[in-house]
């Protein structure tokens, strides 16, 4: 009953998040944002943290920025090397050479391996930051006041109007300084091309990111988000001895303002990529290594435990709300599978005698009837699905798109593999207390 209801939210908040997002794209934002006070004040700082990936790569990112509606001379970008990769220096001088002229300001960042960090993105954004305070501020290139901060995957392909829309949600605030933006992070880059076990996954994943953004506290940040650039300083940048960045900042932010801080959504779509890799199996390995390190979250529920017990002035109710759903997710993620796929036969299997009475023997039954109720559910995500998937993202044959739904009988396999062993595993480590390394996910 519990996964009816999980199946039937999921429908309802997509389907109408897609209808907002639908009507959101026919808005000109630019020309609302623009009669705003204070509109020539507003600037973007973008970061875009990456290690190994790919020149061609990164310039699909910068390039979606360049092509926004929104000026580009008042957006600056930062590209977060690592120090440590051999060819950051001469990836930051190809970019440059191409992409220095096209905005506000093209820096690059080269952050250096530190004892007591953890090596990832929250590190490293973290150092990036903190150069662009350095840069900006201390040149008075912009004014924080006006000012946003974005991280930004290395893969990302915003909507065209991201950063008019974003300049409109941050003028019209009456307060912008306790504000994070989220857009509905959907992988439709490379939809068709990875494996089908991944790209069911996908479709899960980017559907569920698409109906948070009406779900209202359960919104939280989540690998591409912006926040005013006040709040970030004053909240003391990411990090830097956490795998997980982007929960950690909002909950960072939120207890530090003593529950002040919400987010706000942003009805548009901003396109990554799924892991894919050059062969078959190392695909699916990349996938396995990405879901094992966004389950790594949970090590921060102890953290947001503590500030939940520990800070007062935080709203009982609405941080009561946010962080319990967020344990939840997290302790449920490795569960799931075992509750849908076996926990009906497996209450009979070990205790035969409950067989015997009316329930054990209709049990199984009931439950695969409640389940086949979910199809209504799984009938609407695949409407909202193809309906989301612009004829930019389609990719493929009109038969290949018509037989996609014959893929779902893969769920119980990829369901597993990818999604709730690795979760499992994690989870299992991390009881154990060993450490989890940050594994860049291959796209290539």
């Amino acid at each position: 009953m519990y996964w009816l209801y999980k199946s039937l939210n999921l429908a309802a908040c997509s389907f109408i998040s897609g209808r907002k997002i639908k009507e959101a794209e026919r808005i000109d934002w630019l020309a609302r944002a623009q009669i705003l006070s204070n509109f020539s004040k507003i600037k973007h700082v973008i970061i875009i943290p990456t290690y190994q990936e790919s020149i061609a790569k990164i310039k699909e990112t910068i390039e979606s920025v360049n092509a926004q509606t929104f000026p580009a001379k008042n957006i600056f970008i930062f590209i977060a090397f690592e120090e440590r990769e051999k060819d950051a220096k001469e990836k930051s001088k190809i970019l440059s050479a191409e992409f220095k002229n096209s905005f506000g300001g093209f820096y690059s960042t080269f952050h250096p391996d530190t004892p007591h960090e953890i090596k990832g993105k929250s590190s490293n954004q973290a150092y990036a930051g903190r150069e662009a305070e350095k840069i900006l501020i201390g040149k008075n290139l912009i004014d924080i006041d006006y000012s946003t901060i974005s991280s930004v995957d290395a893969d990302s392909i915003f909507d065209k109007q991201f950063f008019a829309y974003l300049s409109y949600k941050f003028l019209s605030a009456p307060n912008p300084y306790y504000l994070f933006w989220q857009s509905a992070n959907v992988t439709y880059n490379n939809f068709w091309q990875v494996p089908s076990f991944i790209r069911i996954i996908s479709f899960f994943g980017s559907l569920w990111r698409i109906s948070l953004l009406v779900q209202g506290l359960r919104l939280i940040p989540n690998s591409v988000y912006s926040l005013s650039f006040k709040l970030l300083k004053d909240v003391g940048y990411w990090d830097t001895d956490v795998i997980p960045e982007d929960y950690r900042i909002f909950f960072k932010a939120f207890f530090k303002t003593g529950g002040k801080v919400s987010v706000e959504p942003i009805f548009l779509k901003t396109s990554m990529d799924s892991p894919k890799s050059k062969t078959y199996f190392r695909s699916l390995l990349n996938k396995y290594q990405q879901e094992r390190r966004w389950s790594w979250g949970i090590s921060d529920d102890a953290i947001y435990l503590k500030w939940w017990l520990t800070v007062k002035e935080a709203p009982f109710f609405k941080k009561t709300y946010i962080v319990g759903n967020v344990i939840l997710d997290h302790v449920l993620w490795p569960v799931n599978w075992y509750i849908i796929t076996i926990s009906a036969n497996l209450i009979v299997f070990l205790n035969p005698v409950f067989t015997r009475t009316s329930l054990g023997y209709n049990l199984p039954r009931m439950s695969g009837f409640i389940l086949t109720l979910c199809l209504f559910a799984l009938f609407v995500l695949i409407y909202v699905d193809f309906d989301m998937r612009s004829k930019r993202y389609q990719g493929a044959s009109k038969f290949r798109q018509f037989i996609f739904p014959l893929e779902f009988v893969l769920m119980p396999i990829s369901g597993f593999f990818l999604s709730s062993l690795p979760a499992l595993v994690s989870h299992l480590q991390l009881i154990i207390g060993k450490r989890l390394e940050y594994k860049v996910t291959d796209k290539s």
